[in-house]
């Protein structure tokens, strides 16, 4: 049980539940203190030591069953020895109409056999379940199975025997036992292959080590991430931004009193006889403002996401922000961040503005900032640009990009992509690069990170 249970814990650490080793030997103690006899009692011991956060009950709650319950399908009932010998001979005439497959599932279902463990092992194997580490692919997993077993099929091929067993004679009230026998069985296959999917994708994540290149994830292109993939660097983006608070409040201080005011100091010294004795330094704005523009179609989603919860987790470090979001048009999203939680509110950009095969459109997303929203722009603002740069061959309006860029601070492009890419294909980045005064990639949470630290410098 003890190997269970350990096995257990891994599992629920893929599964995103942060355990630590000392949490782990309090679960075993737990365990050893309560015994195992009572299913409940044993079930709240785990709970209470290992989860420490309501979301993280969920996953406890589906990975539980799949480790300690027996797990058993339900028994198939065998038709067979229900059928007389007239009927029987009946069913063997019309079971000859179909080809060999389709005749062995309709025969396996009416003698009410499951599938054996080898039978399981090797169609799991054929439909990539033995790569699946997330439940969240259970039943799309198990879909597949059914798909790989020919289930569309046999139901279709049961309706025909029916139909078969009719024309030969069959009492009708029969055949329509038959027909909610053989359905029934099939539906116990069913959770069987549910079941199967799964107790293999539960023991998946229990042999894969606990965060598992998490620091390989954080240099993992954006455009190779998968759900889980995405959904554990969300959970990174709050230590990141807290890193990068404590960094860029530390810089601050540093250079809180800005750079030294020679005129001043000789100023104000002069009845010293021009020897400085009282310096003199000059203002200086600590806090940037921001205005951001961020592609969210497809390409850019998770680069613009990531971008935007970074940005936001850290609003004390910024004076005012403005943030726009584009893909074929503009939409101005900053009040979607007000009194909300950053994940809710980036959630909710999202789903205002859904992703879709239509044209991104940066240059139109432009002329909808310069008509509308171009007094955001001043001397103290910083203007960046989170995307790849693609047109879909628009007009990139270099003209109201320049503008802009003249009138701000400082403009900064962020670009997921390789450098080797620009200006290929649809991309108008080397155009706009001339306008920037720094374009960093940003292909990578970690790469992403750096460039806001840099975005943020003050100088």
């Amino acid at each position: 049980m003890e190997e269970r249970i350990i096995k257990f814990i891994s599992a629920l650490r893929t599964g995103g539940v942060r355990i630590s080793l000392a949490e782990s030997a309090d679960a075993l103690s737990a365990v050893a203190e309560l015994g195992v006899q009572d299913r409940e009692t044993f079930r709240i011991s785990l709970l209470s030591t290992l989860v420490k956060d309501s979301a993280s009950i969920p996953v406890f709650e589906e990975l539980f069953p799949l480790f300690f319950d027996s797990n058993q399908p339900p028994p198939l009932l065998d038709l067979s020895q229900d059928l007389t010998p007239e009927e029987a001979q009946m069913l063997a005439e019309a079971l000859r109409k179909f080809n060999d497959q389709l005749r062995g599932m309709l025969d396996r279902l009416m003698h009410g056999e499951q599938l054996t463990q080898e039978e399981l092992a090797q169609v799991g194997q054929l439909v990539g379940l033995n790569q699946a580490d997330d439940l969240r692919y259970r039943e799309w997993m198990a879909g597949r199975m059914e798909k790989a077993l020919k289930f569309r099929a046999v139901q279709q091929a049961i309706q025909e025997l029916m139909g078969l067993l009719a024309e030969i004679g069959m009492n009708k009230e029969r055949v329509e036992h038959i027909r909610q026998l053989l359905q029934a069985n099939q539906q116990a296959l069913q959770e069987q292959l549910r079941q199967y999917a799964g107790m293999q994708i539960a023991e998946n994540m229990s042999n894969r080590p606990p965060d598992e290149g998490l620091g390989d994830l954080l240099n993992r292109p954006f455009s190779s991430l998968s759900d889980k993939d995405l959904e554990r660097l969300r959970k990174e983006v709050q230590r990141l931004a807290a890193a990068l608070r404590t960094r860029i409040a530390l810089r601050q201080k540093r250079a809180k009193s800005g750079q030294l005011d020679a005129k001043a100091t000789i100023r104000a010294n002069l009845k010293h006889g021009n020897v400085p004795i009282d310096i003199k330094h000059k203002d200086r704005t600590l806090k940037p403002k921001l205005v951001v523009l961020c592609d969210i179609s497809t390409s850019m989603r998770s680069c613009s996401e990531l971008m935007l919860s970074l940005l936001y987790a850290m609003q004390d470090q910024i004076s005012k922000a403005h943030a726009f979001a584009f893909i074929d048009h503009l939409e101005f999203i900053s009040p979607h961040f007000s009194g909300k939680d950053v994940r809710q509110a980036v959630a909710s950009v999202l789903e205002r503005m859904p992703p879709g095969h239509y044209n991104t459109d940066l240059g139109f997303s432009l002329q909808n900032f310069a008509d509308n929203y171009l007094d955001t722009i001043d001397s103290r603002v910083t203007f960046i640009v989170v995307g790849d740069g693609r047109n879909n061959y628009n007009d990139p309006h270099l003209d109201l990009f320049r503008s802009v860029a003249q009138r701000s601070r400082r403009t900064i492009w962020l670009n997921p992509e390789s450098p080797a890419l620009w200006g290929t294909g649809d991309s108008d980045m080397l155009k706009y690069l001339h306008y920037c005064d720094s374009v960093f990639k940003a292909g990578t949470l970690a790469e992403l990170t750096v460039a806001i630290d840099r975005c943020l410098l003050s100088g």
